[in-house]
């Protein structure tokens, strides 16, 4: 039996009582079902012979038999005994009140336990004196699907953003150390640094282009011809960036989304228009079905229509700074330091109702979807524990962990099943898909 001795708990071991044992001891009933050796389960137990069992009890049924273990298909589980991709009857964590939006969002395989692993912050500054006998990771990843390749040491600062331009053979990172360093993919080596003079606020690819959010102004250069374009307009610091229906779109730390055109004709990009509706500064944004998505530290996500450029919805689900937003399939999904992930899908009205909300013991910094070795669908969670979680869609079983010296905010995918890691260290990392 298990006594509590203030805080501590002592393991005590009852045979059969003697004429020398305390008033207080009663002899166990003949009803009382045989216990098995907590120290024989752990693989510890050194009393022979033990008063307990070193076996484990056998499930006994009504009439007194030994229950038989069925092998068969019940109550949603399968031979194996994972529960079925099967909608349960009630689910707290789905929106009922539409019931066209019944979705496999969280559901599907239960994974059998989450990674618990934790990585040896003295191991991360190369001064851990247990060596293999730690008991923390002494690795930068927990999972079997995927690794890393290598690191890329070069910024002295936090990476904000990271940019593989299609079909290029350079990456691109940007820090606020103040620069963007391009890197030689088949070398690993630093091909280039350019001083913005400013932090970094962001940086994204399209075509030929490469975008490059700073202080007040966003930069604009063409791998092709080495167009070195200059785009103002902003106040202060650019947080995010994004293409969508042939404009450029920029959210501001003034808590505006500015959208530039380009013109052929004068190989510049001119003012398209100016979207206010935000209270705070806008940190991120993402285009899908002809619609602009917008995530703001006023705790909301704007919907814009790209045709008028005006606003059609406010989700005002979130309770904290909506850190990032992305397009999977037909859904929305967005994130928040409010330690959730909400999935969004839209009703018969065109308007969009959360559907699945994922909740995390830490908050969110950004999100990234890719797809692992399979061509399965992974969604990476960056959390801001300096742990990035790697989870299955749209079951939401976890894959595995990546750990940073601080914080990650910037991940990227890459081609053949490469992906890109940037944190608060400067640490920019090379993960591949196996």
């Amino acid at each position: 039996m298990d006594v509590d001795n203030g805080s501590r708990r002592v393991f005590n071991r009852l045979g059969r009582p003697s004429s020398s044992s305390s008033s207080s001891a009663v002899a166990p009933s003949i009803d009382t079902p045989p216990k098995v050796c907590y120290h024989w389960r752990n693989g510890k137990c050194n009393k022979h012979p033990c008063p307990y069992l070193h076996s484990e009890v056998p499930q006994m049924n009504d009439n007194g038999t030994t229950a038989k273990r069925s092998h068969g298909f019940q109550d949603g589980r399968n031979a194996s005994g994972y529960q079925t991709f099967t909608r349960r009857k009630q689910n707290p964590n789905f929106s009922d009140s539409n019931p066209q939006m019944a979705s496999k969002w969280g559901r599907g395989f239960k994974a059998p336990q989450k990674i618990q692993d934790k990585c040896c912050h003295y191991w991360m500054a190369g001064k851990c004196a247990y060596g293999d006998k730690c008991k923390y990771q002494h690795q930068w990843f927990v999972g079997d699907s995927f690794s890393m390749l290598t690191q890329l040491a070069g910024h002295e600062k936090g990476i904000n953003a990271i940019a593989f331009p299609m079909g290029s053979d350079k990456l691109y990172s940007g820090s606020k150390d103040e620069t963007v360093r391009v890197w030689d993919c088949q070398t690993g080596q630093c091909v280039g640094v350019v001083n913005m003079g400013g932090d970094i606020g962001c940086m994204i690819s399209e075509g030929p282009w490469i975008f490059v959010g700073a202080p007040n102004f966003v930069k604009a250069w063409n791998a092709q011809t080495n167009a070195d374009l200059s785009l103002s307009g902003p106040v202060g610091q650019v947080y995010a960036l994004v293409v969508g229906n042939e404009m450029l779109f920029a959210g501001i730390q003034d808590s505006n989304i500015l959208a530039w055109r380009f013109n052929a004709a004068t190989n510049s990009f001119e003012p398209a228009a100016s979207l206010s509706g935000h209270s705070l500064a806008v940190v991120s944004l993402v285009v899908g079905a002809n619609r602009l998505y917008s995530g703001a530290m006023d705790k909301t996500v704007r919907v814009w229509d790209l045709d008028t450029l005006q606003c059609v919805q406010v989700l005002s689900e979130h309770k904290d700074v909506v850190m990032s937003v992305l397009c999977w399939d037909q859904f929305l999904i967005s994130c928040s330091l409010d330690r959730t992930v909400k999935v969004w899908a839209a009703t018969d009205s065109g308007n969009l109702e959360v559907t699945y909300t994922h909740n995390e013991e830490h908050g969110l910094l950004a999100l990234c979807g890719m797809h692992d070795g399979e061509t399965k669908p992974i969604l990476a969670c960056s959390c801001n524990d300096n742990v990035v979680r790697l989870y299955d869609l749209p079951s939401f079983n976890e894959r595995g962990k990546i750990f940073s010296k601080e914080e990650i905010r910037a991940i990227q995918v890459g081609p053949g099943g490469l992906f890109f890691t940037g944190d608060g260290a400067g640490d920019l990392k090379v993960w591949k898909w196996s």
